[in-house]
Order: structure tokens, then sequence, then C-alpha cells
């Protein structure tokens, strides 16, 4: 399976490209496209940024083995999907607004590519509803202690598997189904 490439050469690659979005946002975009059944393709970013001018990034650039990783991280059955936040050494706060961020481009990314009525389940239109929370989250509240770092890594392990319930609701079920017919 592809790895994810560096937060650092992500950014790099989206700056080159003049995208003028941060890492999570690119990768939550990104995940919010495909979990919601949007096509794998190698313009993702005019997709996702809802750009149509926008080049798509070059054949083994950064941005396209983020696409990659991406689509082989949801489709991988072991559930080894992971976040793309940006750098881990961050403080706390700053790490915070990049999962608020994530959450904000995946919802704009799930919209674009499910529509108005997605095909989901019970706990599928929950997990939605939480992320739309979290989009919409303040770090005024964050202390920098041990207890908010824990409760960071919480929300981060909720997102990743909610992701991963969306995926599953949109994109594995449907074509679940379609190969049974």
């Amino acid at each position: 399976m592809p790895d994810l490439p560096t937060p650092e050469d992500i950014d790099e690659a989206s700056r080159a490209l003049q995208l003028g979005a941060s890492v999570a946002e690119l990768h939550g975009g990104l995940c919010g496209w495909l979990a919601g059944g949007g096509e794998d393709t190698a313009a993702w970013p005019a997709r996702v940024l809802a750009d149509p001018a926008l080049p798509a990034p070059a054949p083994g650039s950064a941005l396209d083995g983020l696409r990659r990783a991406t689509v082989a991280q949801l489709g991988d059955g072991e559930f080894s999907f992971e976040l793309l936040l940006g750098d881990d050494d961050l403080p706390l706060r700053q790490r915070a607004q990049a999962l608020f961020d994530w959450c904000r481009s995946f919802l704009g990314g799930f919209g674009l590519a499910a529509g108005a009525q997605p095909p989901l389940s019970e706990e599928g239109a929950e997990a939605l509803q939480d992320l739309a929370r979290l989009a919409g989250a303040s770090v005024q509240e964050i202390d920098e202690d041990d207890e908010d770092e824990s409760a960071l890594s919480e929300l981060e392990e909720f997102v990743r598997v909610a992701v991963l319930l969306l995926h599953g609701d949109c994109v594995l079920g449907p074509r679940h189904r379609r190969s049974l017919n």
C-alpha cells in the first residue's frame, strides 16, 4: 500500500499549484470527496476545491501520491486509514484547529460527491452530524494539558472511524449491492 506523502511535501506541492489550502484541508476535502462516492481522478483538486480551472497534479507528485494513498487506505479492509493533519510537533491548539479544518473540508468534499440525499445508515447520519459539530468547534476552549491532549487523540480516532463508516455507506455498500445483482 502506498504511504501518505509528508505534510511538508504536500504543502510545497499545494503552494506550487497555488491551491490556497492547508494540508489538513486538502486531505479532508479529498477524503470527503472519496467517501461520498466521488470519482478517483488525477484532477481531484479541481473537483474537491470546486474550481475547474485548477490543474491536475503531475503523476508521481506529492498530491498525486496523496490521492493514491488515500484511495488505497479507504479501500483497505484492514482499517489502515489515517488522517493527515500536518506536523505532529505543533502545539495542541494548532493541531486541534487542523482537525476542525479537516472536518470542515471533509464536509465540503462529501457534499459535492454525495449530494443532498446520500444513502446513509442511521449510524452514518449520526457520524455526519458529529463531524459537522467538530467542523464548527472552537480552539478557544482548549488548554495545553494532558487531558486535552488525550481528548484530541480520541477525537481523531472518532473522525477516522466516522470517515470509514461514511465511505462504507456511500461507496462500499452500493458497490456490494451492484455486485449482487
